[in-house]
């Protein structure tokens, strides 16, 4: 599929490398974002987990892969783009504050039900850093995957408690992404409400984007 037919060309750059299903299911949820838009990846990512049949460990282990990008992503970037403002770099540097102790947190809860974290994967962000205006676009793509991700993977969870955990988040990851919106001059959300597209399809057109 040629990129000019991709709803969010940027992500299909991202490369997630890891053998973990977490990291497969995070591959597939990135790619399936790339093909039909980030409303998809909610409806996705609650179907594939519901399928998987894990429970709250499994689930919260999908999101410390999340989290483990996020995290990755935003401390590349202080470190590589170029010519970043200093507003942006701020933001940045904020946002990469938050996204490692997201991954702390998940990292203690999930060790508290007496489950073992997946390991952090390797990760390419393709031309991400290439400059300011390539940085904030896929840093509002990223954000906008994690709101969907969690908004997907919410309804599987059954434990009152880590529901709480992981709605405390998602607010968090919502407003990154509108601060990430207003520093790009757009307005902080398109509508009212997240709109879902159901595809049965969606990973039979990611997979060309899988990588490992």
């Amino acid at each position: 599929m040629s990129d000019d037919k991709l709803v969010a060309p940027e992500l299909a750059s991202i490369e997630i490398k890891g053998i973990t299903r977490h990291a497969f299911m995070m591959r597939s949820a990135v790619a399936a974002g790339s093909v039909y838009g980030l409303s998809t990846v909610g409806p996705f990512v609650g179907r594939a987990l519901a399928q998987g049949g894990g429970g709250d460990v499994d689930i919260l282990n999908f999101a410390l892969t999340l989290e483990y990008l996020e995290a990755a992503f935003y401390t590349q970037a202080v470190k590589d783009t170029q010519g970043l403002g200093s507003e942006t770099k701020t933001l940045a540097e904020t946002l990469r504050d938050n996204e490692t102790e997201h991954v702390k947190a998940l990292t203690a809860t999930i060790k508290d039900l007496g489950g073992k974290p997946v390991a952090a994967p390797g990760v390419d962000f393709g031309k991400a850093f290439a400059s300011e205006k390539s940085f904030l676009k896929t840093a509002q793509t990223f954000e906008d995957l994690g709101v969907s991700a969690y908004n997907g993977a919410a309804p599987q969870i059954r434990s009152k408690e880590v529901l709480g955990a992981a709605g405390s988040i998602v607010q968090v990851e919502a407003r990154h992404a509108a601060a990430i919106r207003f520093l790009r001059g757009q307005p902080i959300t398109a509508s009212a409400f997240d709109k879902p597209l159901e595809k049965q399809a969606v990973l039979d057109a990611a997979m060309p984007f899988i990588k490992g």
